[in-house]
């Protein structure tokens, strides 16, 4: 890190930029600029050799680690910092700067989706270049399904977390039953309408529309409509 702060300054670039670029503060990059620029080299090495980890401290660590990329026994979805410094006997400080230092982020997850369809991508430029632009004197609806009250099961693997890395999990999954929901929001007044069904077709969908039109006076329909 010393040696990239030094390279980084002897190119041109600003003690702030080279802070981004390296991953340190302004201080640290300020620091070490002055060490080298009145001991060179010999200004790069540490002054003091610091404490030798014990093996204690080296086993607390391995142990932090196992967790924070196993599931948690008790169901949850993933650990907290507090929590697996309550599971080894530390704080949860200790436990951030363990975390910390191996890339770890057991509270972040991201979703990836992966596609069969040889078509996918011209499919999904084609919904993209719709929200980009829309046809001219056109009404542009957006309809979307959630996924939360269906008993799920996802088809692609949940790739696990690993340093630098986020937990991931597929948009792909297995229909096991559903109940389909239909809602529509008011966004002037917040005023929800909804209705559920067994099926999800559109005769279903048409119905639920007549019901919004039904009972909305002409003033709020049009809050609907224009949505």
């Amino acid at each position: 890190m010393r040696s990239k702060i030094v390279l980084s300054l002897a190119a041109g670039h600003s003690q702030a930029q080279t802070s981004r670029t390296v991953g340190c503060s302004v201080n640290t990059v300020r620091l070490w600029k002055e060490r080298f620029v009145g001991e060179r080299l010999g200004g790069l090495y540490g002054r003091h050799r610091g404490r030798s980890r014990s093996k204690e401290s080296v086993r607390l660590e391995a142990r932090v680690l196992r967790l924070a990329q196993r599931k948690p026994a008790d169901g949850s979805t993933h650990w907290s910092t507090r929590k697996i410094a309550a599971e080894v006997g530390t704080n949860h400080v200790r436990v951030t700067r363990i975390l910390a230092k191996a890339g770890l982020q057991p509270h972040r997850l991201r979703r990836y989706v992966s596609s069969n369809d040889p078509e996918f991508e011209e499919k999904a430029a084609d919904i993209i270049g719709l929200y980009l632009k829309p046809p001219v004197n056109a009404a542009v609806f957006c309809v979307d399904e959630k996924s939360a009250i269906q008993a799920l099961d996802r088809l692609d693997p949940v790739l696990p977390l690993s340093p630098g890395r986020a937990e991931r999990h597929g948009f792909e999954y297995y229909r096991h039953g559903t109940l389909s929901l239909f809602a529509a929001l008011n966004p002037q007044s917040g005023e929800v309408l909804g209705r559920t069904s067994a099926r999800h077709t559109s005769a279903e969908f048409v119905a639920f529309l007549e019901q919004i039109v039904a009972s909305q006076t002409p003033a709020k329909g049009n809050s609907y409509h224009r949505r």
